[in-house]
Protein backbone atom coordinates (compact mmCIF):
# COMPACT_ATOMS: atom_id res chain seq x y z
CA UNK A 1 0.00 0.00 0.00
CA UNK A 2 1.34 3.34 -1.12
CA UNK A 3 2.30 6.18 1.67
CA UNK A 4 -1.01 8.06 2.71
CA UNK A 5 0.42 11.96 2.56
CA UNK A 6 -1.01 13.71 5.08
CA UNK A 7 -1.55 18.08 6.00
CA UNK A 8 -1.86 18.66 9.39
CA UNK A 9 -2.84 22.77 10.72
CA UNK A 10 -4.73 23.76 13.29
CA UNK A 11 -4.76 27.44 15.31
CA UNK A 12 -4.72 29.77 13.11
CA UNK A 13 -6.75 31.78 14.97
CA UNK A 14 -7.73 34.48 12.06
CA UNK A 15 -9.42 37.54 13.06
CA UNK A 16 -7.40 37.90 16.16
CA UNK A 17 -7.45 40.96 17.78
CA UNK A 18 -3.88 41.57 17.99
CA UNK A 19 -4.21 43.66 21.09
CA UNK A 20 -0.34 44.70 21.91
CA UNK A 21 -0.50 45.93 18.44
CA UNK A 22 -1.36 49.42 16.90
CA UNK A 23 -4.64 49.43 15.67
CA UNK A 24 -3.21 49.91 12.02
CA UNK A 25 -0.76 47.20 12.69
CA UNK A 26 -3.43 44.92 13.92
CA UNK A 27 -5.28 45.72 10.78
CA UNK A 28 -2.27 44.62 9.29
CA UNK A 29 -1.63 41.21 10.77
CA UNK A 30 -5.63 40.24 10.47
CA UNK A 31 -5.16 40.66 6.48
CA UNK A 32 -1.74 38.70 6.56
CA UNK A 33 -3.53 35.91 9.07
CA UNK A 34 -5.83 35.01 5.91
CA UNK A 35 -2.87 34.70 3.54
CA UNK A 36 -2.13 31.66 5.83
CA UNK A 37 -5.08 30.26 4.43
CA UNK A 38 -3.25 30.81 0.97
CA UNK A 39 -0.34 29.31 1.84
CA UNK A 40 -1.81 26.84 3.55
CA UNK A 41 -3.62 25.45 0.12
CA UNK A 42 -0.66 26.13 -1.82
CA UNK A 43 1.15 24.03 0.13
CA UNK A 44 -1.23 21.00 0.26
CA UNK A 45 -0.88 21.37 -4.35
CA UNK A 46 2.60 21.44 -4.19
CA UNK A 47 3.07 18.51 -1.74
CA UNK A 48 0.45 16.58 -3.62
CA UNK A 49 -1.22 15.83 -0.17
CA UNK A 50 -3.67 12.99 -0.25
CA UNK A 51 -5.45 14.60 3.09
CA UNK A 52 -6.10 18.19 4.63
CA UNK A 53 -6.57 17.99 9.08
CA UNK A 54 -7.48 20.89 10.44
CA UNK A 55 -7.81 20.43 14.29
CA UNK A 56 -9.76 23.70 14.86
CA UNK A 57 -9.70 27.05 16.06
CA UNK A 58 -9.14 28.17 12.91
CA UNK A 59 -11.26 31.28 14.02
CA UNK A 60 -10.32 33.07 16.96
CA UNK A 61 -13.87 33.75 17.27
CA UNK A 62 -17.76 33.54 16.21
CA UNK A 63 -17.26 37.31 14.95
CA UNK A 64 -15.71 36.78 11.89
CA UNK A 65 -15.14 39.45 9.03
CA UNK A 66 -16.79 38.92 5.82
CA UNK A 67 -13.29 39.03 3.89
CA UNK A 68 -11.93 36.17 6.24
CA UNK A 69 -14.82 33.59 5.60
CA UNK A 70 -14.60 34.64 1.67
CA UNK A 71 -10.98 33.98 1.88
CA UNK A 72 -11.56 30.59 3.61
CA UNK A 73 -14.43 29.40 0.87
CA UNK A 74 -11.49 30.18 -1.49
CA UNK A 75 -8.49 28.86 -0.48
CA UNK A 76 -10.03 25.65 1.08
CA UNK A 77 -11.55 25.08 -2.50
CA UNK A 78 -8.64 25.50 -4.15
CA UNK A 79 -7.05 22.66 -2.56
CA UNK A 80 -7.23 19.00 -4.78
CA UNK A 81 -7.77 16.95 -1.75
CA UNK A 82 -10.42 16.13 0.75
CA UNK A 83 -10.58 18.88 3.84
CA UNK A 84 -11.96 18.27 7.00
CA UNK A 85 -12.56 20.85 9.84
CA UNK A 86 -12.78 19.88 13.69
CA UNK A 87 -13.91 22.90 15.46
CA UNK A 88 -12.48 24.09 18.88
CA UNK A 89 -12.81 26.07 21.91
CA UNK A 90 -12.87 28.97 19.97
CA UNK A 91 -14.61 28.48 16.70
CA UNK A 92 -17.04 26.02 18.29
CA UNK A 93 -19.58 24.98 15.51
CA UNK A 94 -23.60 26.42 16.65
CA UNK A 95 -26.17 27.33 13.98
CA UNK A 96 -24.90 30.63 14.18
CA UNK A 97 -21.47 30.38 13.61
CA UNK A 98 -19.34 31.47 10.38
CA UNK A 99 -19.39 27.20 9.75
CA UNK A 100 -22.92 27.22 9.28
CA UNK A 101 -23.22 30.88 7.24
CA UNK A 102 -20.68 29.69 4.81
CA UNK A 103 -20.97 27.53 1.82
CA UNK A 104 -17.86 25.79 1.75
CA UNK A 105 -16.52 23.27 -1.23
CA UNK A 106 -17.61 20.26 -1.35
CA UNK A 107 -14.16 18.80 -0.67
CA UNK A 108 -14.64 20.41 2.75
CA UNK A 109 -15.93 18.22 5.69
CA UNK A 110 -16.76 20.00 9.14
CA UNK A 111 -17.64 17.63 12.23
CA UNK A 112 -20.69 19.53 13.99
CA UNK A 113 -21.58 17.14 16.63
CA UNK A 114 -19.91 17.00 19.94
CA UNK A 115 -19.71 12.91 19.37
CA UNK A 116 -17.11 10.92 17.51
CA UNK A 117 -18.74 10.67 13.71
CA UNK A 118 -17.09 8.73 10.65
CA UNK A 119 -16.44 9.67 7.11
CA UNK A 120 -15.43 7.20 4.73
CA UNK A 121 -13.02 7.39 1.74
CA UNK A 122 -13.26 4.21 -0.07
CA UNK A 123 -10.85 5.52 -2.88
CA UNK A 124 -8.20 6.54 -0.50
CA UNK A 125 -8.51 3.67 1.83
CA UNK A 126 -8.88 5.84 4.85
CA UNK A 127 -11.77 6.28 7.31
CA UNK A 128 -11.26 9.83 9.25
CA UNK A 129 -13.02 10.65 12.42
CA UNK A 130 -13.77 13.40 14.16
CA UNK A 131 -15.97 15.56 16.97
CA UNK A 132 -16.57 19.36 17.22
CA UNK A 133 -16.65 21.69 19.50
CA UNK A 134 -20.60 23.26 20.44
CA UNK A 135 -19.58 25.22 23.25
CA UNK A 136 -16.29 27.03 24.39
CA UNK A 137 -15.53 23.97 26.57
CA UNK A 138 -15.70 19.98 26.26
CA UNK A 139 -15.69 16.86 28.31
CA UNK A 140 -14.07 14.00 27.13
CA UNK A 141 -14.54 12.93 24.03
CA UNK A 142 -12.83 10.08 22.99
CA UNK A 143 -13.86 8.11 26.69
CA UNK A 144 -14.59 4.61 25.66
CA UNK A 145 -14.10 4.90 21.92
CA UNK A 146 -12.83 2.12 19.97
CA UNK A 147 -12.61 2.38 16.23
CA UNK A 148 -13.15 -1.05 14.29
CA UNK A 149 -9.42 -2.26 11.78
CA UNK A 150 -9.64 -3.32 8.45
CA UNK A 151 -6.79 -4.54 6.56
CA UNK A 152 -5.42 -2.26 3.67
CA UNK A 153 -7.42 0.77 5.73
CA UNK A 154 -6.18 3.80 7.21
CA UNK A 155 -8.06 5.08 10.37
CA UNK A 156 -7.49 9.07 10.72
CA UNK A 157 -8.70 11.10 13.94
CA UNK A 158 -9.11 14.86 13.20
CA UNK A 159 -10.21 16.35 17.31
CA UNK A 160 -9.48 19.56 19.28
CA UNK A 161 -8.37 18.31 22.67
CA UNK A 162 -5.71 18.54 25.78
CA UNK A 163 -3.37 15.51 27.16
CA UNK A 164 -2.41 14.56 29.98
CA UNK A 165 -4.99 16.76 32.10
CA UNK A 166 -7.54 15.00 33.42
CA UNK A 167 -9.64 17.96 34.88
CA UNK A 168 -8.91 20.44 31.68
CA UNK A 169 -12.61 21.74 30.29
CA UNK A 170 -11.13 21.66 27.02
CA UNK A 171 -11.61 18.11 25.32
CA UNK A 172 -9.01 15.93 28.35
CA UNK A 173 -7.63 13.03 26.67
CA UNK A 174 -5.35 10.19 27.96
CA UNK A 175 -2.04 8.47 26.48
CA UNK A 176 -4.81 5.80 27.52
CA UNK A 177 -7.58 6.75 25.28
CA UNK A 178 -5.18 7.39 22.03
CA UNK A 179 -3.70 3.33 22.56
CA UNK A 180 -7.20 1.79 22.34
CA UNK A 181 -8.84 4.21 19.79
CA UNK A 182 -7.42 1.97 16.95
CA UNK A 183 -5.91 5.12 15.23
CA UNK A 184 -2.86 4.98 12.75
CA UNK A 185 -2.74 8.94 13.12
CA UNK A 186 -4.51 11.81 15.58
CA UNK A 187 -4.32 15.27 13.94
CA UNK A 188 -4.58 17.57 17.23
CA UNK A 189 -5.08 20.73 17.90
CA UNK A 190 -5.30 23.24 20.66
CA UNK A 191 -1.90 23.16 22.01
CA UNK A 192 -0.05 25.65 20.43
CA UNK A 193 3.44 24.80 20.67
CA UNK A 194 4.75 21.98 18.22
CA UNK A 195 4.72 18.23 20.17
CA UNK A 196 6.86 16.84 17.54
CA UNK A 197 5.32 13.20 16.27
CA UNK A 198 4.75 11.10 19.08
CA UNK A 199 3.20 7.70 19.35
CA UNK A 200 0.82 5.74 22.17
CA UNK A 201 0.75 2.11 21.53
CA UNK A 202 -0.22 1.84 17.57
CA UNK A 203 -1.35 5.37 17.52
CA UNK A 204 0.53 8.12 16.46
CA UNK A 205 -0.12 11.95 17.35
CA UNK A 206 0.80 15.06 17.09
CA UNK A 207 0.00 19.15 17.72
CA UNK A 208 1.23 21.28 14.93
CA UNK A 209 1.15 24.35 17.29
CA UNK A 210 0.38 27.46 15.74
CA UNK A 211 0.70 28.49 12.25
CA UNK A 212 1.81 31.64 13.09
CA UNK A 213 2.44 33.70 16.68
CA UNK A 214 0.29 36.02 17.58
CA UNK A 215 2.04 37.74 21.18
CA UNK A 216 5.35 36.70 23.05
CA UNK A 217 3.73 33.47 24.09
CA UNK A 218 4.40 32.14 20.82
CA UNK A 219 8.14 33.27 20.30
CA UNK A 220 10.02 31.45 17.15
CA UNK A 221 9.27 29.25 14.23
CA UNK A 222 6.03 28.28 13.65
CA UNK A 223 5.17 25.59 10.84
CA UNK A 224 2.76 22.79 10.23
CA UNK A 225 3.09 19.17 9.46
CA UNK A 226 3.41 17.07 6.68
CA UNK A 227 3.07 13.21 7.37
CA UNK A 228 3.73 10.09 5.39
CA UNK A 229 1.56 7.78 7.08
CA UNK A 230 1.40 3.68 5.83
CA UNK A 231 2.72 -0.05 6.66
CA UNK A 232 2.48 0.53 10.25
CA UNK A 233 4.93 3.33 9.77
CA UNK A 234 4.89 7.17 10.17
CA UNK A 235 7.39 10.29 9.64
CA UNK A 236 6.62 13.77 9.83
CA UNK A 237 8.29 17.01 8.39
CA UNK A 238 7.49 20.78 9.07
CA UNK A 239 6.93 23.36 6.79
CA UNK A 240 6.90 27.29 7.80
CA UNK A 241 3.99 29.34 5.91
CA UNK A 242 4.39 32.52 8.81
CA UNK A 243 5.32 36.01 7.56
CA UNK A 244 6.16 37.57 11.22
CA UNK A 245 7.47 36.11 14.25
CA UNK A 246 7.37 37.34 17.21
CA UNK A 247 10.95 37.01 19.29
CA UNK A 248 12.51 37.98 23.03
CA UNK A 249 15.78 39.55 23.23
CA UNK A 250 17.38 39.67 26.31
CA UNK A 251 20.44 42.32 26.24
CA UNK A 252 23.20 43.08 29.24
CA UNK A 253 23.81 46.42 29.47
CA UNK A 254 26.32 46.71 31.87
CA UNK A 255 29.24 48.09 31.18
CA UNK A 256 28.62 49.47 27.85
CA UNK A 257 26.10 51.83 25.90
CA UNK A 258 22.81 50.25 25.81
CA UNK A 259 22.02 50.63 21.78
CA UNK A 260 25.30 49.27 20.77
CA UNK A 261 24.72 46.67 23.30
CA UNK A 262 21.15 46.18 21.32
CA UNK A 263 22.48 46.74 18.11
CA UNK A 264 25.82 44.01 18.66
CA UNK A 265 22.89 41.09 19.90
CA UNK A 266 20.52 42.03 17.32
CA UNK A 267 20.12 39.45 14.33
CA UNK A 268 20.23 40.09 10.35
CA UNK A 269 17.21 39.97 9.42
CA UNK A 270 14.09 41.71 12.05
CA UNK A 271 12.71 44.72 10.44
CA UNK A 272 9.17 42.24 9.46
CA UNK A 273 9.11 40.83 13.27
CA UNK A 274 7.57 42.09 16.22
CA UNK A 275 10.82 42.44 18.89
CA UNK A 276 10.60 42.73 22.66
CA UNK A 277 14.08 44.00 24.13
CA UNK A 278 14.52 43.31 27.51
CA UNK A 279 17.78 45.40 29.19
CA UNK A 280 19.29 43.81 31.88
CA UNK A 281 22.35 44.20 33.83
CA UNK A 282 23.76 46.82 36.21
CA UNK A 283 23.86 50.31 34.99
CA UNK A 284 24.24 53.90 36.82
CA UNK A 285 20.52 55.10 35.51
CA UNK A 286 18.40 54.19 33.75
CA UNK A 287 18.41 53.65 30.17
CA UNK A 288 16.45 56.27 28.46
CA UNK A 289 13.96 54.25 26.62
CA UNK A 290 12.35 56.92 24.60
CA UNK A 291 15.66 57.81 22.52
CA UNK A 292 16.41 53.80 22.38
CA UNK A 293 12.82 53.40 20.44
CA UNK A 294 13.61 56.45 18.49
CA UNK A 295 16.98 54.93 16.93
CA UNK A 296 15.42 51.10 17.00
CA UNK A 297 11.88 51.44 16.11
CA UNK A 298 12.41 51.35 11.89
CA UNK A 299 14.53 47.92 12.59
CA UNK A 300 10.68 46.45 13.11
CA UNK A 301 7.30 45.77 12.26
CA UNK A 302 6.86 46.58 16.02
CA UNK A 303 9.55 47.13 18.91
CA UNK A 304 8.64 46.98 22.68
CA UNK A 305 11.19 47.76 25.24
CA UNK A 306 11.33 46.66 28.90
CA UNK A 307 13.40 47.90 31.28
CA UNK A 308 14.82 45.62 33.95
CA UNK A 309 18.03 46.52 34.78
CA UNK A 310 19.38 47.21 38.57
CA UNK A 311 21.40 50.13 40.32
CA UNK A 312 24.94 49.34 40.56
CA UNK A 313 26.25 49.04 44.06
CA UNK A 314 27.92 52.20 43.01
CA UNK A 315 25.35 54.41 42.97
CA UNK A 316 24.64 53.67 47.24
CA UNK A 317 28.29 54.93 47.97
CA UNK A 318 26.81 58.16 47.38
CA UNK A 319 24.69 58.23 49.89
CA UNK A 320 25.41 60.41 52.83
CA UNK A 321 26.81 63.09 50.58
CA UNK A 322 26.00 66.60 51.79
CA UNK A 323 24.00 67.16 48.58
CA UNK A 324 19.86 66.51 47.67
CA UNK A 325 20.89 62.89 46.01
CA UNK A 326 22.97 62.33 48.97
CA UNK A 327 20.47 62.43 51.84
CA UNK A 328 17.53 60.95 49.48
CA UNK A 329 20.09 58.24 48.59
CA UNK A 330 21.05 57.68 51.99
CA UNK A 331 17.08 57.40 53.15
CA UNK A 332 16.79 54.88 50.31
CA UNK A 333 19.31 52.66 50.97
CA UNK A 334 18.59 52.25 54.99
CA UNK A 335 15.39 50.86 53.67
CA UNK A 336 17.35 48.67 50.92
CA UNK A 337 19.84 47.19 53.55
CA UNK A 338 16.75 46.46 56.13
CA UNK A 339 14.55 44.43 53.42
CA UNK A 340 13.99 41.26 54.09
CA UNK A 341 12.99 39.80 50.69
CA UNK A 342 14.53 40.41 47.27
CA UNK A 343 11.03 41.75 45.97
CA UNK A 344 11.60 44.48 48.37
CA UNK A 345 15.33 45.27 47.59
CA UNK A 346 13.95 45.33 43.91
CA UNK A 347 11.30 47.92 44.76
CA UNK A 348 13.85 50.19 46.56
CA UNK A 349 16.23 50.38 43.75
CA UNK A 350 13.09 51.23 41.12
CA UNK A 351 12.44 54.21 43.32
CA UNK A 352 15.88 55.37 43.40
CA UNK A 353 15.53 54.91 39.79
CA UNK A 354 12.53 57.33 39.66
CA UNK A 355 13.88 59.48 41.99
CA UNK A 356 17.40 60.38 40.45
CA UNK A 357 15.63 60.43 37.30
CA UNK A 358 13.63 63.26 38.81
CA UNK A 359 16.44 65.12 40.40
CA UNK A 360 18.36 65.03 37.23
CA UNK A 361 14.98 66.57 35.66
CA UNK A 362 15.04 63.36 33.12
CA UNK A 363 11.97 61.29 32.36
CA UNK A 364 10.71 59.08 34.47
CA UNK A 365 10.90 55.22 33.47
CA UNK A 366 9.60 52.24 34.55
CA UNK A 367 8.92 48.75 33.22
CA UNK A 368 6.72 48.09 30.61
CA UNK A 369 3.97 45.33 31.75
CA UNK A 370 2.15 45.57 28.39
CA UNK A 371 1.71 41.94 26.54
Amino acid sequence: MSKLKILHSADLHLDSPFEGLTAGKAAIRRGEQRQLLSALSGLARDEKADIVLLSGDLLDSGNTYRETGDELVRCLGQIDAPVFISPGNHDYYSAQCPYARLKLPENVHIFTRPEIELVELPKLGVRVYGAAFTDKYSGPLLRGFKAERQEGVLNLLCIHGELGSGDSSYNPITEQELRDSGMDYVALGHIHKASGLQRAGASWYSWPGCPEGRGFDETGEKTVNLLELGDGECSLETRSIAQRRYELLKVDVTGSDALLAVHTQLPDETVRDIYRIILTGETEQSPDLKQLEAALSQMFFQLQLRDETRLRRSVWERSGDDTLRGLFLEKLKKKYDSAKTETERIAIEQAARWGLAALDNGEEVAKHEDQ
